[in-house]
């Protein structure tokens, strides 16, 4: 080791440049931390030592070890060359170990199953497969067994990876629409134009969901309590406020937030009835400005 005080020092090893020699020190290293990290190997050791220092008879009497069991470790220790991990104790688990035995025909129809169904799990399989199991006179399994062969033959199909979503279905058709927006709070000088909000509130500790819409110029409001937020009951609500909405047919424009219980169902319905359906801005409520004032009453 070279070096001052306040300078950079290091190390220099004698063998350092050696070929194997870091490998074989890192094994070393490794055996004697294995060691010194298991008691029943210090044990053993000591045991050999006061052996050989005092005899058999002290030994046995001191800490109450066979003679076969004490010949036996002096044997392991003397045969491995002096290792320290040869006192390690072994594993007692069986060499040869039982292992779960399904019929074939159970596991091609569990794979049948999980490739036509990727996300079926082992406990809607169970059904399944007792029935095919009583029409091909085969003994049934249990839900656990189903999960272990799942997973010992892996049976595993899902799509890894980015999977490619169809611009022209699903979700992507349903948001292809173009939501009309409202930049300001509107100046309405005719009737029929409603602003719908929800709101959450609270009564003898549970949760409901408010519905209120508001006529901006009739000043006609009507209120509706839920216990969830959703489409079905967004299109509940709507319905009951034309039965009850003063001008038949009166309804022509209905502006609300871009809260997901006012897209689907409900958006096609009020295409379907000839009403104009605005949205306003994301994070802009002074553009619902007369319904948020009548929430605020609700409260």
């Amino acid at each position: 080791m070279k070096g001052n005080l306040g300078t950079q020092t290091r190390l220099h090893y004698l063998f350092f440049n050696l070929s194997g020699y870091n490998r074989v020190m890192r094994n070393t290293y490794k055996n004697i931390l294995k060691f010194f990290n298991n008691n029943e190997a210090q044990f053993r050791l000591e045991v050999i030592k006061f052996f050989e220092e005092f005899g058999l008879k002290p030994t046995q009497k001191a800490f109450g070890v066979s003679k076969a069991t004490l010949y036996r470790w002096r044997k392991r220790l003397s045969q491995s060359g002096g290792k320290l991990t040869s006192l390690i104790p072994l594993s007692k688990a069986p060499k040869r170990k039982r292992q779960m035995m399904v019929n074939p025909k159970i596991v091609d129809y569990i794979a049948f199953l999980r490739e036509n169904h990727p996300c079926l799990g082992k406990r809607k399989i169970k059904p399944l497969l007792d029935k095919y199991c009583k029409k091909n006179s085969l003994s049934p399994i249990s839900v656990s067994t189903i999960g272990k062969v799942i997973k010992r033959h892996n049976l595993f199909f899902q799509k890894q990876g980015r999977i490619y979503h169809n611009p022209s279905s699903g979700w992507a058709k349903r948001k292809s629409f173009k939501r009309q927006r409202v930049r300001y709070s509107p100046k309405v000088k005719d009737f029929g134009y409603l602003e719908i909000d929800t709101i959450v509130m609270f009564l003898l500790g549970m949760k409901f969901y408010v519905y209120n819409a508001l006529d901006v110029k009739l000043k006609f409001k009507f209120a509706l309590a839920y216990r969830k937020a959703n489409v079905l009951n967004t299109l509940d609500f709507f319905r009951k406020l034309q039965k009850v909405y003063p001008l038949k047919n009166g309804i022509k424009i209905v502006q609300t937030d871009n809260g997901s219980e006012y897209l689907g169902l409900f958006h096609k319905y009020l295409i379907k009835k000839g009403i104009t359906h605005l949205f306003i801005y994301p994070r802009c409520p002074k553009i619902n400005s007369f319904v948020e004032r009548t929430n605020r009453t609700s409260k």
